[in-house]
């Protein structure tokens, strides 16, 4: 992959509400959580945007990070928003999101492609024109090579066990580590990075 325009608004997926907090599917909302804090950015309830909005300086540019407070087979709504009235381009956003096709602790990087499923993914692809958005795919496991009987449903919408819950920390400490390079969008350089040490 070649370089690519900096990144200027980070997305992280999930549900709202504190039902929801730890809930696998909020793995995306867990890794902006941790940048925000690194960044010295406080999130606050934007309603033109439908979503919980931080402003960061980063390299003396603005780097904007959005948590969707629609549920999440409507974040297309907040991400489309906000992309539009900032005139941000697909090409800058990177959306973090759960990953059921990726163990928990593996991290990838991935630009445009499928949803796989993901309504959180489809609503911003329909609301964006098109995939040219960077994806961070946050590996929650799924509940068929776990071993579980439950349905992907019922398992996104539930907290992790321990050992997951660790490996999927252990994943974001990575993210953090990367942060400097994946705001660069040099993602070549952060793929390496990332992949290291699973």
């Amino acid at each position: 992959m070649s370089q690519q325009e900096p990144i200027a608004l980070v997305v992280g997926l999930g549900n709202p509400g504190p039902e929801y907090d730890r809930t696998r599917h909020n793995a995306g909302c867990w890794l902006v959580d941790r940048w925000a804090a690194q960044l010295n950015a406080t999130f606050h309830v934007e309603k033109a945007f439908f979503g919980e909005l931080a402003k960061a300086r980063w390299q003396s540019r603005t780097i904007w990070l959005l948590k969707p407070t629609t549920y999440m087979n409507r974040s297309g709504q907040s991400v489309g928003a906000l992309s539009r009235f900032y005139k941000i381009a697909p090409s800058a956003i990177l959306v973090a999101h759960d990953e059921l096709d990726l163990a928990p602790g593996q991290i990838r990087i991935k630009h445009g492609g499928g949803h796989a499923g993901h309504n959180g993914l489809r609503d911003i692809d329909r609301a964006l024109g098109g995939a040219g958005f960077w994806r961070l795919r946050v590996g929650i496991g799924h509940p068929r090579t776990l071993g579980l009987m439950q349905g992907v449903a019922d398992f996104v919408l539930h907290s992790p066990s321990i050992d997951d819950h660790n490996k999927i920390e252990a994943a974001l400490e990575r993210c953090d580590q990367a942060m400097p390079i994946l705001l660069e969008a040099q993602m070549t350089k952060a793929m390496a990075q990332l992949h290291r040490d699973e």
